[in-house]
């Protein structure tokens, strides 16, 4: 008995080959890179001063799982500030001398240089009010509190000039500063900023001296919903910085914001390094970096005037965030770099949360530092 068995059809697959000329999409910075003209001789001159680099990690921020909670009321300036040695250090001293003298205004002047003011500041202050007083325009202490007021918001409104994004795209902000200044929490803080305007940005762990540096950085970028470009520790920042440049700008992002490894105003290959990282990305956007923001720590006193001296020099500072105001900080340093730099100050920190970074201002500053009134009894 003959058996017929029936021929199976052949099996097709599913699979079509690629369009001609179609590559399967990148991810990541990869994705970002080859959205450049990688044969560019102008990327081929910098990609040649920098190290060779192990791939970028972009950290791309999860989607929010909820509803943020609502921000805490801000405090006041005056309750951030009104503890400072410096109010502290006024009010006892109108106590001391109630009389309206010169030993008052010997003393005051000595209070200013001690509160980090500065001798010239200081100096030309207490003169000025000196002659008023022999020409008796002040009735009472109050009246002289008043007038000194009114003298340290004209040292300072010069310098109140908030930083405007915009001209470029994307607006590179380079950070620097010595170590322990808060650098890190600087950008965080300002990636919260910005981020609550609506606007896109991009933050660069360029400060690959320090693991903890770039894992905080990464943290800032988890809770602000904002991506970050890094490589591993010891990695080349003018590198990371260049990779993160790139993936800026074929993303549209409108602000970059670059962290760099904290040193010390004396270390002459640190600083160098600050050179070589403006120099790079320079290759990318002639024009970059689009402001230099160097972070002080309030509490230095007058060693931030050696400081920004020498970073000045190196890399061209164009604007001062002046932190930990609302600690054991004098508060006085802000108006010897006043009258020593004239550069702009865009913010000052008066607190660790995320909206404690406040764009400068100097009458509210000088109205936390001074009582309306003198204190009486």
């Amino acid at each position: 008995m003959l058996k017929f068995w029936k021929k199976k059809p052949a099996e097709t697959t599913s699979e079509q080959p690629a369009e001609q000329g179609q590559t399967p999409p990148a991810d990541g910075l990869a994705a970002d890179a080859a959205a450049l003209d990688t044969a560019s001789p102008v990327l081929d001159e910098a990609r040649a001063e920098l190290a060779p680099a192990e791939p970028a990690v972009v950290d791309e921020p999860p989607p929010p799982a909820a509803a943020p909670e609502p921000a805490p009321a801000r405090r006041s300036w005056r309750e951030r500030l009104s503890g400072s040695g410096f109010a502290k250090s006024l009010n006892s001293l109108f106590v001391r001398h109630p009389r309206l003298d010169d030993d008052l205004l010997d003393e005051l002047e000595t209070l200013l240089i001690t509160a980090d003011v500065g001798v010239e500041a200081s100096t030309t202050l207490v003169e000025g009010l000196r002659k008023r007083m022999h020409k008796r325009e002040f009735t009472d202490a109050d009246a002289l509190l008043a007038a000194l007021r009114e003298s340290l918001v004209a040292m300072l409104l010069p310098v109140q000039q908030p930083l405007e994004i915009g001209g470029h795209m994307p607006f590179v902000v380079l950070t620097v500063g010595i170590n322990g200044v808060g650098k890190t929490t600087t950008i965080g803080k300002l990636a919260r900023r910005w981020r609550d305007e609506g606007r896109q940005v991009i933050l660069a762990a360029g400060d690959t001296f320090r693991a903890a540096a770039v894992a905080q950085l990464k943290t800032w970028g988890e809770r602000n919903d904002v991506p970050v470009i890094a490589q591993g520790q010891d990695a080349d920042s003018a590198s990371v910085i260049f990779d993160a440049l790139q993936a800026a700008r074929s993303r549209g992002a409108e602000i970059l914001v670059a962290d760099t490894a904290g040193r010390l105003h004396t270390q002459g290959g640190l600083m160098d390094e600050l050179s070589k990282i403006a120099r790079v990305m320079k290759k990318l956007d002639p024009a970059a970096p689009h402001e230099v923001l160097m972070v002080i720590d309030g509490t230095t006193g007058q060693n931030a005037i050696s400081q920004l001296r020498q970073f000045q020099q190196i890399v061209g500072v164009t604007g001062l965030v002046v932190t930990k105001l609302d600690g054991t900080a004098k508060g006085g340093v802000v108006f010897a770099l006043a009258r020593e730099f004239g550069l702009p100050i865009r913010f000052v920190g008066l607190g660790e949360g995320a909206t404690d970074l406040r764009i400068f201002d100097a009458r509210a500053f000088v109205d936390g530092l001074l009582p309306a009134t003198l204190a009486r009894g």
